[in-house]
């Protein structure tokens, strides 16, 4: 597949225009469809039949030709499958809880008015417990680009359906972070508006009090456009709020103090969220630290609080009747809500009400907060053997925002070696929804992003890369380990300034010990590319006091290299000053004298 995604604005304006109709549209986004499903099968759990699809698209192409411009004629969008569409099966990826609304959700309701053309219902964590996308009968959603690791959920594969440019967009919800953790993984916008400025009726709820439904995009002005169509006080829904816009001027921008920015391990996550502080701040941005306790303790409230009773009321009587009928995990997560009593809900909202005045403090110091939206990705096989950990490590940033009622966009903020999406989400009070979009645009007018890997559609091995500094080097004695496992050069480069290069005493061949250390410098190495396997053959064979550990390059990245135990340097002579193995080598090899 390498045809270009859906915009929405360009689409729109070209059927409104009839330089093309909604029904040639419908038909080019179900080949697509078609052709994915060969890809990644667990998009969808229910594709609108073709018929019924033309048919929409038709009765667009005839309002458009009787004279009605309409904001979003004929652009393709799927539907998260805990959100009603009239006539499809709502099943919130529970096949036993399965209904068929007779009317859909307001929210849906609102888009086909708008021109809008349902595609289907997509693919999600069970009941919208889960951030990774794992937790589902009809299989695990993949991010697009590495189809090795997680989506992120619960909008998994409305996710998917728009990174992979099936539809223009995509609903989701958003109860713990449930539509920007994907956003993030798969390079995509996610808006989580203000909760009450969306309609949620006709979503099961996860949480009803905290749930927003939300929309992944590739464009912050298609987010803009969609929430222009959907947002409005919808009085048939409980939780609707009415609201102004708030105006925002984001010249103090919240961050976490550095001790508290973590990202357990990712080097690569930490690196391009420093990348987009240093572009939030070049455009004039005072960023401010901030000690962020206060968000993590309302986090934990969201599943280590009484919160996690508000997830039982809308899956309780399958619950009792037929726990088998659940994802273990979910099941296990439900479970531990049926004995939350009155008073822990009670002593859960006072904590609340302090940690919001604590949030309304911050506000009078920031006006945005910029925080990455997850702090690392996992595979799929990995999060299968912890659900229950890994997915909380991805809740780190994102699980206190609803229940602090703020307003949240994630955006893209690069790509990880394995290709996966890094994003950073900008937060701020309820109701500034619209400067939140204007924020988020300047962010990215500026942060200059690469384009986005391609499409994972063809199997491939999974690669590290790997810094050699001395007698693997080109034309070194032990290169041919590197060439007998078919690794590729991707670099020649330099590590980043922080680099002490020794000669180690009596070694056969000569070797450098290669030692991160305070006041070193600059020392040059060469990046080669293995498949994993590879990479593994390679490691057994390394020798003591040799060893592989992780090396900061000059331009931040962080690659598997030659590091050494401290025993390295024992008789071993300073070289550092020479600025590479090549140089010592060819010093050795001069006349004394010349």
């Amino acid at each position: 597949m390498s045809a270009p995604p859906f915009h929405v604005a360009p689409l729109a304006a070209a059927v409104n225009a009839r330089e093309t109709s909604a029904v040639a549209v419908a038909h080019e986004a179900l080949a697509r469809i078609v052709a994915y499903a060969e890809v990644q099968p667990a998009v969808w759990i229910t594709r609108l039949d073709e018929e019924a699809v033309l048919r929409a698209a038709a009765a667009v192409d005839a309002r458009v030709a009787a004279g009605e411009t309409l904001p979003l004629a004929g652009v393709p969008f799927a539907i998260k499958d805990n959100i009603d569409l009239a006539g499809a099966p709502t099943t919130a990826a529970c096949p036993e809880f399965a209904y068929t609304p007779a009317v859909s959700a307001e929210v849906v309701e609102r888009l086909i008015a708008a021109g809008a053309v349902p595609l289907g219902k997509t693919n999600l964590d069970q009941f919208a417990t889960g951030l990774n996308g794992t937790r589902s009968p009809y299989g695990a959603p993949a991010c697009v680009f590495n189809r090795a690791y997680v989506s992120g959920g619960s909008s998994s594969g409305s996710a998917v359906a728009v990174a992979a440019g099936l539809v223009a967009f995509a609903l989701g919800t958003d109860t713990a972070g449930s539509g920007r953790v994907p956003a993030a993984f798969n390079g995509l916008i996610g808006l989580k508006p203000t909760k009450g400025r969306w309609s949620t009726a006709g979503l099961v709820p996860a949480c009803r009090t905290l749930d927003c439904i939300t929309v992944l995009t590739h464009t912050v002005e298609d987010a803009r456009i969609v929430d222009a169509v959907v947002a409005g006080f919808d009085p048939a829904d409980p939780y609707s709020r009415r609201g102004g816009e708030r105006a925002l001027a984001p010249r103090r921008i919240g961050v976490p103090r550095p001790d508290q920015r973590l990202f357990l391990g990712d080097a690569a996550s930490e690196r391009l969220y420093e990348r987009a502080l240093a572009t939030l701040a070049a455009r004039g941005a005072e960023l401010v630290e901030l000690d962020v306790t206060p968000l993590r303790e309302a986090a934990m409230l969201l599943y280590g609080g009484p919160w996690v009773a508000e997830r039982v009321a809308a899956a309780r009587p399958l619950l009792d009747e037929r726990p088998e009928a659940f994802d273990p995990t979910v099941r296990a997560i439900l479970e531990d809500g049926r004995d939350t009593s009155g008073v822990d809900v009670f002593r859960g909202q006072y904590r609340l009400a302090e940690l919001q005045r604590a949030a309304e403090e911050m506000w009078r110091r920031v006006d945005l907060l910029a925080l990455p939206t997850a702090p690392t990705i996992y595979r799929i096989a990995e999060m299968r053997a912890a659900p229950i950990a890994l997915n909380s490590n991805l809740g780190l940033y994102t699980n206190f925002v609803n229940l602090l009622d703020m307003a949240a966009l994630a955006v893209p903020a690069g790509w990880r070696d394995n290709d996966t999406g890094f994003g950073v989400t900008l937060i701020a009070p309820a109701w500034s929804d619209a400067a939140l979009l204007d924020a988020g645009q300047a962010y990215l007018d500026d942060a200059a992003l690469p384009p986005p890997p391609p499409l994972h559609i063809e199997d491939r091995m999974d690669t590290v890369k790997l810094a050699v500094v001395g007698a693997h080097l080109e034309g070194m004695p032990l290169h041919w380990q590197l060439t007998s496992r078919d690794a590729r050069l991707v670099a020649a480069t330099t590590t980043a300034p922080s680099y002490r290069l020794y000669a180690i005493a009596n070694s056969t061949p000569p070797k450098p010990a290669l030692i991160h250390a305070a006041g070193g410098a600059a020392i040059a190495v060469e990046v080669y590319e293995l498949d994993v396997a590879a990479f593994g053959s390679f490691v057994v064979e390394v020798p003591a006091p040799l060893a592989i550990g992780s090396v900061t390059l000059a331009d931040g990245s962080v690659v598997k290299g030659f590091v050494a135990e401290p025993r390295a340097i024992e008789g071993a002579r300073d070289i550092t000053a020479l600025g590479g193995w090549r140089a010592y080598i060819d010093g050795l090899s001069r006349p004394a004298g010349a």
